[in-house]
């Protein structure tokens, strides 16, 4: 009596089309849960003037905002400690070697007046000289 067969034995076979589908649910799921740079822009209220800085030349500028609180944020990082020396750490990682780059610096219009005066201070201190402050153009009364 013969029991075995003549069949081959069996290969065993790695089924990746589950894999994939798992690779994907994960693919979806960072594109849907990555934050984008638009979202985290930080939300002043511009004081008003009669001038403002046109859009189009605040490209290249290093970015200082200032919220009602008196809160840094330079780029898009907050400065954690709010004293000047800190603040000047933050500019100088963001900007280098730089100092002919242009500086926007956006200030609530609640800020206090010690916290824009403490962002200029320190630009002035670390050499920078082309500062623009952003404003939203005067509503006709």
């Amino acid at each position: 009596m013969k029991f075995t067969s003549d069949q081959g034995a069996d290969e065993p076979e790695i089924n990746v089309i589950s894999l994939i589908d798992v690779i994907l649910v994960l693919l979806i799921f960072f594109m849907a849960t990555a934050t984008f740079e638009n979202q985290t822009r930080l939300k002043v209220t511009l004081p008003q003037a009669s001038t403002t800085v046109a859009e189009k030349d605040q490209g290249d500028s290093l970015l200082i905002q200032v919220n009602a609180q008196g809160r840094y944020y330079v780029g898009n990082s907050e400065v954690l400690n709010e004293d000047i020396e800190t603040l000047k750490g933050a500019i100088l990682s963001q900007a280098g070697n730089d100092r002919s780059r242009r500086v926007l610096l956006r200030a609530d219009g609640r800020t206090p007046h010690q916290s824009v005066i403490t962002a200029m201070d320190a630009l002035g201190q670390l050499g920078f000289k082309n500062l623009a402050i952003a404003t939203v153009k005067t509503t006709p009364k």
